[in-house]
Order: structure tokens, then C-alpha cells, then sequence
């Protein structure tokens, strides 16, 4: 599985996401340009002394991780603003569950050309939005128990 981060902004929650892609098995990759520096205090803290066994892909742009990554059947988008909820998809190993920045999601003509790929997390109507590392663990793990909840 992978975990993409576009443009993340807060170290602790990608620090949190690293250490989640650790346990789960999952590449994760992260999006340029960053809100911080990976060499930032907080997201080592929250990383823990996981961050060194983590599979990590940076990417300088999002054309660049599209061009590599060029599987939009694979794209599974993370929004707040989709109808299809996250237990609707079915997940396959080399997934790719890509996630926005934190204040404003994905970027709006990335969803609106693959609105097909996007997906939500069922939530109250008073609930904004849920924090990204939470989102990114709920997402995750619902995918590794579809393909049989093995670590890889």
C-alpha cells in the first residue's frame, strides 16, 4: 500500500503518518513542497525511532509523482468533498490512498478530474473535517483488511 501526502503542512501529523506506514507496511510519499522541513523536531518526535525503517518517496511536484505513478485506477482520493464513502472502494496491494494539505485538501481540478476516484469518511454534519493522521489510519487499515490485513 501507499500513503501520499500532497503538500502536508503540519510535521506532527506527518510524523504520526510516517510511524503508521511503518506498522502497516506501506510506502509513504510525500508531495513537494512540504509546510516544514523533515528535519524538524516535531515531526522526528512524533516519528519516533520508526522514521529510520519507513519506505519514504519525495516527490518535487504533483506532475512528477502523476508521471511516475500514472495508475489513476490505483488513485484512491481522500476528500471531504466526495459522495462515495471509503467502504465503497475496493483496495488492491499497490493502492495509492493520496490525501491533501490539512487547511484545504486536495486541489480542486485534481478532484473534479478524477472525481470517479474520490472517496470520503462518513462523519456528523457538525464535524469540519477529521485530523490527517486519523484519516490517513481509518483509510489504511480498511484497505490492508480488504486484502486480507496482511503487512507487507
Amino acid at each position: 500500500m501507499n500513503v501520499v501526502l500532497v503538500e502536508p503542512e503540519i510535521p506532527p501529523n506527518t510524523g504520526n503518518i510516517g510511524r503508521l506506514c511503518v506498522a502497516a507496511g506501506a510506502t509513504l510519499h510525500l508531495v513537494h513542497p512540504l509546510g516544514f522541513s523533515l528535519d524538524e523536531r516535531q515531526l522526528r518526535r512524533a516519528g519516533l525511532d520508526y522514521w529510520p525503517h519507513l519506505r519514504l518517496r519525495e516527490w518535487p511536484s504533483w506532475e512528477e509523482f502523476a508521471a511516475s505513478n500514472n495508475h489513476p485506477t490505483r488513485w484512491h482520493l481522500l476528500t471531504t468533498k466526495a459522495k462515495r464513502p471509503y467502504t465503497a472502494a475496493r483496495f488492491a496491494l499497490d493502492d495509492f490512498l493520496i490525501f491533501g494539505r490539512e487547511t484545504r485538501g486536495l486541489p480542486e481540478d485534481l478532484l473534479a478530474a478524477h472525481a470517479d476516484r474520490a472517496l470520503r469518511i462518513p462523519m456528523r454534519p457538525e464535524a469540519r473535517s477529521l485530523n490527517l493522521g486519523t484519516a490517513a489510519g481509518i483509510v489504511l487499515y480498511e484497505a490492508l483488511r480488504q486484502i486480507g490485513g496482511e503487512m507487507v
